[in-house]
């Protein structure tokens, strides 16, 4: 099997096997790659800066999607390093802090693969290949090179901003747009928001270390309010370092907090990997 992880988030966040194709790294829009640069000589933030920076992370923090369980269908189209386009369609099922649940069809809705992450392991089922994975929740780490686990994972694929300091924050305006940088331990994370609502449009993310050139960019569009929730119905994730990746994700349908299965089984013939 050669395994992938599709991540916004890096995103999305994926696994799949020969029949979707292998993915490593990923593609950023020449518009959106420039590091964020942070200028240390700037003078203190004012009294009213720091009021709309801690009114706007309130209001961020307000706005996030609870959820209990969530259910979705995506279409998924990326373009790896080699340039060619592909098409995948994802079955996708969470339980908060609990489980992800994927299933992953390709041509002919075909199923090439269903995944399973929890907070402790990530288990795949290869059935193109007959081969069965079994990894701690750190294969997160390993395969992406992001500081991921459960929760952040479940973060990006609800539409939650993810990577926000609890200290380094400052909000700047320009034009229509509200500017919202923040400079974690591994990040630095600008992001883009509507000037009235907050509403979270574009996040990218640039190394905090100098000696890494790897960014990510993940972009939200045609929010919809189903039950008091705006929910990001089209995103894109660009991710780049040494190789590229451009993902799409179009969300065609979706529910929360209805009673869900997380069916995964291995068949005896199947070879552990």
């Amino acid at each position: 099997m050669r395994g992938i992880f599709i991540l916004v988030l890096a995103a999305v966040i994926f696994s799949s096997c020969r029949s979707t194709r292998k993915i490593q790294t990923a593609i950023s829009r020449k518009d959106t790659t420039a590091t964020v640069k942070i200028d240390t000589t700037q003078p203190a933030p004012s009294k009213d800066t720091v009021n709309q920076t801690a009114r706007v992370l309130a209001t961020l923090d307000k706005q996030r999607i609870d959820f209990k369980t969530f259910s979705a269908k995506i279409d998924v189209d990326y373009v790896g390093g080699n340039g060619k386009k592909e098409n995948v369609n994802v079955k996708l099922q969470m339980q908060k802090d609990s489980i992800i649940w994927l299933s992953v069809t390709g041509l002919f809705g075909i199923e090439g693969l269903r995944g399973i992450i929890t907070k402790d392991s990530v288990k795949l089922i290869n059935k193109i290949d007959k081969l069965y994975t079994l990894r701690s929740v750190a294969y997160l780490q390993e395969v992406t090179g992001l500081p991921l686990d459960l929760a952040i994972l479940q973060d990006l694929l609800i539409g939650n901003p993810v990577f926000i300091s609890d200290e380094k924050n400052s909000v700047t305006q320009t034009g229509a747009q509200l500017l919202l940088l923040s400079i974690g331990e591994s990040f630095k994370n600008l992001l883009t928001l509507t000037p009235d609502n907050y509403q979270l449009l574009h996040s990218k993310l640039d190394d905090v270390d100098v000696n890494r050139n790897r960014t990510c960019d993940l972009s939200y569009d045609n929010y919809e309010n189903k039950k008091g929730v705006n929910f990001s119905t089209k995103r894109r994730i660009t991710v780049s370092e040494k190789s590229k990746l451009d993902i799409r994700l179009d969300f065609k349908s979706y529910t929360f907090n209805e009673t869900l299965s997380f069916p995964f089984s291995v068949p005896r013939n199947y070879k552990q990997n």
